[in-house]
């Protein structure tokens, strides 16, 4: 089985943090599954055709809503339609994530 992702150039899933390569690789292996990952270049998420369709679409859909909690804001996003029948799927992750987690070059080429 295999994965194509396309991911921005910046952020923590860039293609200079380790953490999320070796995060991706520990997953790929574990479930049996080919990755491969495209980076946009920098300054080039005018390209990413998700952006185009899915955060314009949202933006229109809460217009002028306060956005006065996180479920009216997951609301809205869920409840967010295209005339394709786009459908978007909007959950909250409360997972708490270590921070400041280092990875050396020998674990990197594991």
């Amino acid at each position: 089985m295999t994965l194509t992702l396309e991911a921005d150039a910046g952020g923590c899933n860039g293609y200079r943090p380790r953490l999320w390569k070796r995060e991706l690789q520990r997953l790929a292996n574990e479930i049996g599954l080919s990755v491969t990952v495209c980076h946009y270049p920098s300054g080039a998420s005018k390209w990413n055709p998700i952006e185009h369709r899915l955060f314009s679409q949202i933006s229109r859909n809460w217009a002028g809503h306060p956005l006065r909690s996180l479920d009216t804001m997951l609301a809205l996003i869920r409840g967010t339609t295209t005339t394709t029948r786009l459908q978007i799927k909007a959950v909250l992750d409360t997972t708490v994530y270590a921070k400041g987690i280092k990875i050396s070059s020998q674990d990197r080429r594991h």
